[in-house]
């Protein structure tokens, strides 16, 4: 895309040319709301590049964590929040009563679905309700809550121009969609290229220069609609040849094939084709949620969008595939499920991350347990998960534990779990991970997906 033309220095409102001087100099101030996956790396990265940062999150104990040095977000690391503390650039808070000394807010709010799979935007309402009471001149809004095609500009806009104040005049407001991958090790938000979208070309062009001081690329849209629409396009890319990798997986079964090849030898062609892996679920805020605020907008304008729903459909049964493989991998030895004793392997929605957001080994669990197994579970990431039945602590993963087990389901590739001592101890293994590929595994059967 393009980038905007900067406005002339002599046509900038008065309130940007301030703020723009003050971002140059570091001397802007700037607040995150919400210190989750999304607000606490990115508070961080402002803080480390010289910006003095106010975390606000209206949970006590998360705020006390904060401030006392302990991240409980596995991409940061202890060492590095004490020296944004330590420097006096960061702490956090629950109170909003000083958010009006900001000079920038970024709003990272959690957007989850309703029970009936409808957009919840409560929670973006309630920062924009916060933020407007203590709206003033000069003032850089930046919302990166994921949403649907509209929001910013028909729910957040109107909520500011109830004060009177003229958007891209007297203050500004944008779009940045968050593009988080907790514990991708080569990208992270500084180099992660973002997303801008401004109300108006005086937004567009305070939202960019305060984001290009502390990140590497900053991708200008022509709108903050555009730029809602490319993070669910991008989600929603994913969600759906995930749910085509899932099907053939389902397919590969039927033709007594194993996907995992199949998938790996179509990846040999060096163009026309991008590998993705089956696995027992959606995971994570983004995937499962995100297509959903897509398809909700468009059902509003009277369409629908079949792509997303059919494989969301699919992706959302693969829960019960891995009941079906636990139950063939019980039968083989003459067992019920009933009674049989299952040791899940990783709960959280990916490897090597604690998150556990949307974890399809959540959904996995229940129904095994639905069934009358004796469950338990392990993760080095996770000590303990709350499910319907109350909660359940990890427990260690010993060899009597991996032996004494009817059958193993791995359902998160850790890295730090050796795959051939389970392979060479399990009974019996439903893989839906692939983690088993090339282990010695003499006397265990493998079920994969």
């Amino acid at each position: 895309m393009t980038p905007s033309t900067p406005t002339a220095s002599a046509e900038r409102p008065p309130h940007l040319q301030v703020l723009l001087t003050k971002i140059a100099n570091r001397q802007a101030r700037i607040g995150v709301i919400g210190q989750g996956y999304v607000g606490l790396p990115l508070a961080m990265v402002m803080a480390e590049a010289g910006f003095g940062v106010t975390g606000y999150d209206v949970l006590p104990d998360k705020v006390a964590a904060l401030n006392e040095g302990r991240s409980y977000i596995g991409d940061i690391g202890d060492d590095r929040l004490q020296a944004q503390l330590d420097a006096g650039l960061f702490s956090a808070r629950t109170s909003f009563d000083d958010l009006g000394d900001a000079d920038v807010i970024s709003i990272c709010v959690p957007t989850p679905l309703g029970k009936t799979r409808d957009p919840d935007i409560s929670y973006i309402v309630d920062a924009a309700e916060n933020v407007v009471k203590r709206l003033r001149p000069g003032q850089l809004i930046v919302l990166e809550s994921t949403t649907y095609p509209g929001t910013t500009e028909e729910l957040v806009l109107p909520i500011f121009e109830a004060t009177g104040l003229v958007c891209g005049k007297d203050y500004f407001l944008c779009f940045s969609p968050e593009r988080v991958d907790p514990g991708n090790p080569e990208f992270d938000i500084r180099n992660t290229p973002r997303l801008m979208g401004g109300i108006t070309p005086a937004c567009l062009e305070a939202g960019a220069t305060m984001y290009g001081a502390f990140l590497e690329n900053v991708v200008e849209m022509s709108s903050t609609q555009a730029a809602e629409m490319a993070k669910l396009l991008e989600n929603t890319f994913r969600a759906v040849n995930i749910g085509l990798v899932n099907e053939v997986a389902l397919m590969c079964r039927k033709l007594g094939l194993e996907s995992w090849e199949v998938i790996d030898a179509a990846a040999t062609k060096p163009f026309g084709f991008m590998k993705f892996y089956p696995g027992p679920g959606l995971g994570g805020h983004c995937i499962p949620v995100d297509p959903h605020y897509l398809s909700w907008k468009l059902k509003t304008l009277n369409y629908t969008a079949r792509f997303v729903e059919l494989a969301s459909e699919v992706n959302t049964s693969m829960p019960d595939y891995v009941l079906q493989l636990v139950t063939d991998a019980l039968n083989a030895e003459r067992k019920a499920v009933n009674g049989s004793r299952v040791l899940v392997l990783g709960v959280a929605y990916k490897a090597n991350v604690s998150d556990v957001r949307e974890s399809p080994a959540l959904d996995v669990i229940e129904l095994i347990r639905a069934r009358g197994a004796d469950i338990t579970y392990h993760d080095p990431y996770v000590p303990s998960i709350r499910t319907p039945q109350g909660s359940m602590e990890s427990q260690d993963l010993t060899d009597e534990l991996l032996a004494s087990s009817d059958v193993v389901v791995i359902t998160a590739a850790h890295s730090c779990i050796d795959w051939n001592r389970v392979a060479g101890l399990a009974p019996a293994i439903v893989d839906t991970r692939n983690a088993t590929r090339g282990v010695q595994a003499p006397h265990a059967r493998i079920l994969k997906i």
